[in-house]
């Protein structure tokens, strides 16, 4: 199903990647949410720069460091109520962000959970057939269409 939101910003989804997008978009949100750790972990540093303008930790630094200061059953609520669009505090400041901004922030959680500052994807974690596909797909992408991938998977969740 796809929410009004989603329908909104597909209609401004290159078609280089609406596939890939519109195969995101199906998975379940725990999915979503093993994807996009599986795909920050994987591209690094790369995703902070390709975000010009997202003006990095100075506007998402604030949330960032609420997230971290939650229990990690606290964390593991705020990242799918973002992808489930729930309307808490947290995702009101996180649904205020520019679509820039927005990517940097995910980039930043995967980093806070690669550092232990934020709950870890398990040791154990294996993507579904179906996420699999999705990261497939998305790798056999250039850069360039990774990045705007990225952009329009987080660009909606939030309030």
């Amino acid at each position: 199903m796809v929410t009004t939101s989603q329908a909104s910003t597909q209609t401004n989804v290159p078609s280089d990647i609406a596939q890939e997008l519109s195969a995101f978009e199906a998975l379940t949100t725990d999915e979503k949410l093993g994807l996009l750790w599986v795909l920050y972990d994987n591209m690094g540093g790369s995703v902070t720069p390709a975000a010009p303008g997202s003006g990095g930790e100075q506007f998402t630094k604030n949330l960032l460091d609420e997230v971290k200061s939650m229990e990690e059953s606290e964390q593991m609520a705020f990242m799918r109520d973002l992808v489930e669009q729930k309307s808490t505090d947290p995702c009101e400041a996180y649904g205020a962000f520019s679509d820039d901004s927005k990517l940097a922030f995910w980039y930043e959680l995967a980093e806070g959970m690669a550092a232990g500052e934020i709950i870890p994807v398990p040791d154990d974690y294996e993507m579904s057939g179906a996420t699999a596909q999705v990261f497939s797909a998305t790798t056999a992408l250039d850069f360039e269409q990774q990045i705007t991938l990225l952009r329009h998977a987080v660009v909606d969740m939030g309030a």
